[in-house]
């Protein structure tokens, strides 16, 4: 087994028992990409089993902080065994789950969803792309899932110096492929989603019980007019509809995501008629109604990820609080507006004050009415608190 030492100080987060090792806490020792390697400190005592990335700034993930554990196909078993397990205890309305976190559950750089009998899986990190083939088998021997996508398509996998990988790992005992394109409950609302061509994975299951709470929001304070900005696929549009809003405007710049978002008001039984779709730049959009003198009873910001890493966060509060200042200027007085931010680069405590800042410059006040996070599926650790990416607030109009 290889060895990487610390420079001395460096191992304090490993004694919290962060999974992360920068690469400027690295004193000597290499490994190749993905290979497990043992770190110690500065004075040669153990820390960590841990995966080597070469090429990333995140130089080592750690896989266990217990010197007796063995990193081999047994331990990808139970760690994906115990997940599974956990997700299963969870009341969870919905037949799309997230079954592996990365780091929450153990298992750094791989995220893996359930739609139904197929899986969605990313391998991002050196680490699980070395044990993919192990990581496949615990899967479907854990899951019983017919077949298993890959969605290894994004930024994170450059950064480790791996190309991008899509396509079936497993597809069942099927002659010909299993579709990409399945259907979820959720809520008893019906979605579809692509695995192959939808956003990370195929859906925002993150957000599953924040469209519950919008929709029960909706009913209970008889929102009439809605509008849903960064729709993508329109969950937040069917909730809205399930709620009883009269009319729902979304707004996104990708017309195929548009074209999905009508397919699931539509599958849902809800009139087409009150589901308005606007392809267009959302700044732009708003700004636009402002001209308008439009305005709605409550507004969903859902933006992508502006902020991936804390060097990218001042950038992206501007981003941010312009968004949410044209949004609380559309709002009428007594409405809701349900915000998000899913950066990692913005912590909660600063989207609020991004969120308060767009108050002031708006010339508008608002109670915090509630905050939001990713749903129980997608949790975060004490000892990891960078899991907790998706931060919401629902700010209630004075």
């Amino acid at each position: 087994m290889k060895t990487v030492r610390l420079r001395p100080g460096k191992e304090r987060s490993a004694l919290r028992r962060h999974p992360w090792f920068f690469e400027g806490s690295v004193a000597g020792g290499k490994a190749d990409s993905g290979e497990t390697v043992r770190v110690e400190d500065s004075a040669g005592r153990f820390l960590a089993w841990a995966a080597y990335s070469p090429l990333s700034s995140i130089r080592l993930r750690a896989w266990s902080f217990d010197e007796s554990e063995r990193i081999d196909a047994a331990f990808f078993a139970r760690r994906i065994a115990a997940a599974v397990e956990a997700r299963a205890r969870l009341p969870i309305a919905s037949d799309g789950v997230r079954l592996i976190h990365g780091e929450a559950d153990g298992l750094p750089g791989l995220v893996v969803d359930r739609y139904g009998a197929t899986l969605s899986a990313q391998f991002l990190a050196a680490g699980v792309e070395r044990w993919k083939p192990v990581i496949i088998d615990a899967l479907l021997k854990a899951t019983g899932a017919g077949g298993l996508y890959e969605r290894s398509d994004t930024s994170a996998r450059e950064r480790e110096g791996l190309a991008a990988q899509t396509g079936w790992l497993r597809a069942g005992e099927a002659a010909s492929p299993l579709p990409t394109e399945v259907e979820i409950l959720e809520h008893g609302w019906r979605f579809a989603v692509d695995v192959a061509g939808g956003h990370k994975t195929g859906f925002y299951l993150d957000q599953r019980d924040n469209r519950k709470r919008f929709a029960d929001m909706v009913h209970h304070f008889a929102f009439e007019r809605v509008l849903n900005c960064y729709c993508y696929t329109g969950g937040f549009s069917v909730a809205a509809l399930a709620g009883g809003a009269a009319h729902v405007t979304a707004v996104d710049s990708s017309a195929p995501a548009l074209a999905r978002a009508v397919d699931n008001v539509a599958r849902n039984g809800f009139d087409g008629a009150r589901h308005e779709v606007v392809d267009a730049d959302v700044n732009e959009r708003l700004r636009a109604f402002i001209a308008e003198r439009r305005a709605f009873d409550a507004i969903v910001l859902d933006p992508p990820k502006l902020a991936p890493t804390i060097a990218h966060a001042e950038r992206a509060a501007r981003a941010y609080k312009d968004i949410n200042r044209l949004a609380l200027t559309l709002l009428r007085p007594g409405g809701a507006l349900f915000t998000f931010s899913c950066s990692g680069g913005i912590d909660a405590g600063l989207f609020h004050k991004i969120v308060a800042g767009a108050g002031i410059d708006a010339g508008v006040d608002g109670f915090i009415h509630a905050r939001l996070g990713a749903a129980p599926d997608h949790p975060m650790t004490l000892n990891f608190p960078e899991g907790e990416y998706l931060k919401g607030l629902v700010v209630i109009k004075r």
